[in-house]
């Protein structure tokens, strides 16, 4: 009787020897979404990465190879080194699948460190820096929303051909903050204007007046806001305290979102150029997954947040379409798949990792001009994503030969 036990269980031990990769097919798909809930992206992404996430999961119909997707979510409070302890926890002893937004620059690449390591896939969709699909890319990452280039090249030339041509650059001081220093400073140099010097500003400061009293010194026309969310929006706030704007200089959004218009008020965001991804009300679909997001979170979505949104649905349809979770060919279908819903009907994603899609160009109405609630945009051009973008070969990624 003992044979028989001992053979039927080396013949089970074989069955599921060859059943492994069947099995681990089968185990439920897990994603995480590490963001920034209370700090200073936390309107920018935060909460509403979540609800996004979840509508893209509920779209898909909730399930992958007949068991329910999973969801985590975290604060990497945005410290590199709590993004990487809890992106390595996440792929390591979870089995985490995706992870998606990393809020700056600095959780992304740490976190990419970990994607790397692991072999996982990761969609940055709030983190800026051009260097993610730059000199840092990884076979891992896919960077989804805007970066620094994209946002420098748009916003930056057209302020640089309307005359805004002497700039000083009130900067947050770690790698977003300095990406658009560089990217927007070298495109005005290129059109021939001048950058006067920079301010750098610790992130999430509340005290804006010495940088904002270099910036009048210096008599630059355009004062460029090298920094995004809360720090924006202070920034704006207390340049109006100080007669900036009404002594004759111009302040430049080269990063922002909706959420910080609504923040500050038409009154005081009147007139700003700036560029987004994504805006409710372009059209149809916009306007479809902007009333949906809304009747969840009460407010429009930004663009990191219908980006994430996007991603999350790519990523599902990707791994559906592989048959398998496994990063590389989830990678590949992703690639090979045009990028076509809410937030994108033109996106590509690129070897290096970047989702190529159109920018928009918006004026901020004035007050008089909008005409219901988050009614804040008049759309001034749509920019190709080839012409956004920064070229695959001028990147400076390993990945590209």
């Amino acid at each position: 009787m003992k044979s028989i036990v001992t053979n039927l269980s080396a013949a089970g031990l074989i069955a599921a020897v060859l059943a492994g990769p069947a099995l681990a097919q089968q185990a439920p798909l897990k994603i995480g979404v590490l963001t920034d809930f209370q700090s200073v992206y936390s309107d920018i992404g935060g909460a509403g990465n979540v609800e996004a996430t979840k509508m893209a999961i509920e779209e898909f119909g909730g399930s992958m190879f007949g068991k329910p997707i999973e969801l985590v979510t975290a604060d990497a409070l945005n410290k590199a080194d709590v993004a990487a302890t809890i992106t390595r926890k996440w792929y390591e002893a979870e089995n985490v699948d995706m992870i998606i937004d990393m809020p700056t620059s600095a959780t992304a690449l740490a976190g990419m460190e970990m994607s790397k390591q692991f072999e996982k896939i990761m969609i940055v969709t709030d983190a800026a820096s051009s260097d993610i699909t730059g000199k840092s890319c990884s076979p891992y990452t896919l960077h989804w929303t805007y970066d620094t280039y994209a946002n420098a090249h748009t916003v930056g030339s057209a302020i640089v051909k309307n005359g805004g041509d002497t700039w000083f650059f009130i900067t947050a001081d770690y790698l977003f903050g300095h990406s658009i220093e560089r990217d927007t400073g070298d495109v005005v140099r290129a059109a021939g204007g001048k950058v006067l010097g920079s301010a750098r500003h610790p992130l999430n400061t509340p005290d804006f007046s010495s940088f904002l009293l270099q910036a009048q010194a210096s008599k630059a026309k355009i004062i460029g806001m090298a920094n995004g969310g809360a720090d924006t929006i202070n920034t704006i706030k207390q340049a109006s305290e100080f007669g900036i704007v009404a002594g004759g200089q111009n302040l430049a959004g080269i990063v922002m979102f909706i959420s910080d218009i609504h923040s500050l008020g038409l009154k005081l965001a009147q007139g700003l150029i700036i560029t987004e991804a994504y805006y409710w009300d372009l059209n149809d679909r916009t306007r479809a997954f902007g009333k949906r997001f809304f009747e969840r979170m009460k407010r429009m979505p930004t663009m990191n947040q219908a980006a994430t949104y996007s991603a999350t649905l790519h990523y599902l349809n990707a791994v559906k379409a592989a048959g398998t979770k496994e990063t590389k060919p989830v990678l590949a279908k992703m690639r090979a798949t045009p990028v076509r819903d809410a937030f994108t009907d033109n996106g590509v994603v690129r070897e290096d990792g970047r989702m190529v899609h159109s920018m928009f160009l918006f004026e901020v109405k004035k007050p008089d001009e909008s005409k219901a609630p988050w009614d804040y945009y008049k759309v001034l051009a749509e920019v190709p994503g080839d012409q956004a973008f920064r070229p695959l070969k001028d990147g400076g990624c390993p990945l590209i030969k």
